[in-house]
């Protein structure tokens, strides 16, 4: 990296983030605006390569955009607790092990489903059938 910084090309590179995806992060200001060269280039120092790792990693990790504004304000604040980040990650985790229930009930509806199908080569097919009714989904579990 030259004193100049590197262009947005390479930090999408380097990140493996889109440079669509770092310009929507700029726009939204989770990425702070870089400056430009002379001829208007973009120009990003190593600040701007960890704070897109970072901001990368939290996004594989499931931490919503709302999340990470939130966390990178501590940071940029320097004004937080471990502690407070501890609360926030098992909030996280409370919020994915709900999903994960979520998509075990959607797993057994969409079993259920088929299971009602032979895969005849007829035109009538419960699957659609079922997709078309308006009753509640069953979930292949009664409570």
């Amino acid at each position: 990296m030259t004193a100049r910084g590197i262009s947005i090309g390479q930090l999408s590179r380097r990140t493996g983030v889109h440079i669509e995806t770092i310009r929507y992060y700029e726009r939204i200001d989770v990425m702070p605006r870089p400056p430009r060269s002379s001829s208007g280039q973009r120009r990003y120092d190593h600040g701007f390569v960890k704070r897109l790792n970072f901001i990368a990693r939290a996004r594989r990790l499931g931490f919503s955009l709302k999340d990470i504004r939130g966390l990178l304000c501590l940071v940029d604040n320097n004004n937080y607790t471990c502690k407070q980040v501890r609360q926030m990650t098992l909030d996280h985790a409370d919020e994915a092990r709900r999903k994960i229930a979520d998509l075990r009930k959607l797993e057994r509806s969409l079993r259920h489903m088929a299971a009602r199908c032979h895969g005849d080569h007829v035109p009538d097919c419960p699957i659609i059938d079922a997709l078309f009714d308006a009753s509640p989904i069953h979930s292949g579990r009664t409570e």
